[in-house]
């Protein structure tokens, strides 16, 4: 089944023809309802449409109080976006190395904690779940929040709980190839009504004059513009409304490629994973990088380290401290030389050079996935 199909281009009509494409106007709003339907299906009480998954994790950091000097601790492997975020609301983003789950290592979160930790951000990256227990563990244990980057794990599961609804708040990522799709597009989800206000505020310069106001004790805050469009809304619920068909897809292809792993000849290890019975992705890894390499030649498989745009040595603006101007510069509010360097990392760049991921291709008929699986294993 495509992931845009008859369904999305009616909803789409559905609005172009009513001429209402922005949120606030007469009529029902289809964000107003795809937050709704968010809502139930995460299972949290608020969640907030926006343009993208970067303004979701921008709109949570405002939401909750994150601020100059600062420090939020972030995977050494996800978008850019994830430590972009820290910097626009001028905190400083601290690295964190991944383990063989591909997502943060608790242990070296503990390492990297200082007085000036304020959040975590865990990236449930290609679907693939963090360890939320140790995380919110050491998060309450430190009075950190917890603020998941769900971007690449919309509708996932971490021991019965959808990913955005753990932590403190969530983000959401509908970009081209992500789990539901608007072209551009994503949500803050949470159940702190406090961090919701401000993040809404936030997200809308004009929040105060609509007629839907956020009715709340907490004080105005000057916002931008960050709003989801209704045409996004609205392709976006139909999406949201098959997500459990589309994970069920994975778990079942996944166990497909462990089966015919076991059959092979080849020696990889299926990397571990924090919630295995609600997995919906796989990854594999070598003891020789060199082995994982020739792995990736096949169709269908990639080692994780030649998706360098994921990998932070190659986090080009963050690496150069480079801001739109030099008085609004986050590095001169820390209260000491914190920051990423390309040796900051260095376990996440050797984990990723062993690593590779198989694309699960829920579009694809089973029949013919069956057929790609055995051609990459043999």
């Amino acid at each position: 089944m495509p992931s845009i199909g008859t369904r999305e281009i009616v909803a789409a009509v559905r609005v172009l023809s009513s001429g209402q494409l922005a949120r606030y106007g007469p009529g029902a709003s289809e964000t107003r309802r795809f937050e709704a339907e968010l809502c139930q299906k995460v299972g949290v009480k608020y969640a907030l449409g926006v343009n993208s998954g970067t303004s979701a994790l921008i709109c949570a950091l405002v939401g909750a109080g994150i601020g100059p000097g600062d420090e939020v601790l972030v995977p050494g492997y996800t978008w850019l976006s994830t430590a972009a975020a820290p910097l626009a609301v001028g905190a400083i983003p601290v690295l964190v190395d991944i383990d063989l789950s591909l997502t943060m290592d608790p242990n070296d979160i503990i390492r990297k904690i200082t007085p000036r930790t304020k959040a975590i951000i865990p990236v449930h990256m290609l679907n693939l779940v963090c360890d939320m227990d140790k995380i919110m563990e050491i998060a309450n244990g430190h009075g950190l929040m917890v603020i998941e980057d769900a971007s690449q794990a919309v509708g996932g599961v971490y021991k019965g709980r959808r990913v955005g609804s753990i932590g403190h708040a969530g983000a959401f990522s509908f970009t081209q190839h992500k789990n539901i799709k608007s072209g551009e597009g994503g949500a803050l989800v949470t159940n702190n009504e406090r961090l919701y206000v401000r993040a809404a505020m936030y997200h809308d310069v004009g929040s105060y004059t609509r007629e839907d106001s956020y009715q709340s004790e907490e004080p105005l805050l000057v916002g931008v513009n960050l709003r989801m469009p209704e045409l996004a809304a609205a392709i976006l619920r139909p999406q949201l409304r098959r997500i459990d068909a589309q994970l069920s897809r994975r778990r079942k292809r996944r166990r497909l490629i462990i089966n015919e792993l076991r059959r092979s000849a080849l020696s990889p290890t299926v990397s571990p994973h924090n919630d295995p019975y609600s997995a919906a992705a796989i990854t594999v890894y070598f003891d020789d990088p060199n082995v994982a390499l020739s792995f990736a030649s096949s169709r269908g498989v990639t080692r994780l380290i030649d998706t360098d745009r994921h990998v932070y040595t190659n986090w080009q603006s963050i690496l150069g401290r480079r801001s739109a101007h030099p008085a609004l510069d986050p590095y001169r509010w820390a209260a000491c030389d914190a920051g990423i360097t390309p040796e900051g990392g260095l376990a996440t760049l050797e984990i990723l050079k062993r690593t590779c991921t198989f694309n699960l291709l829920p579009e694809v008929p089973m029949p013919a996935f069956r057929m790609l699986v055995r051609r990459m294993v043999k």
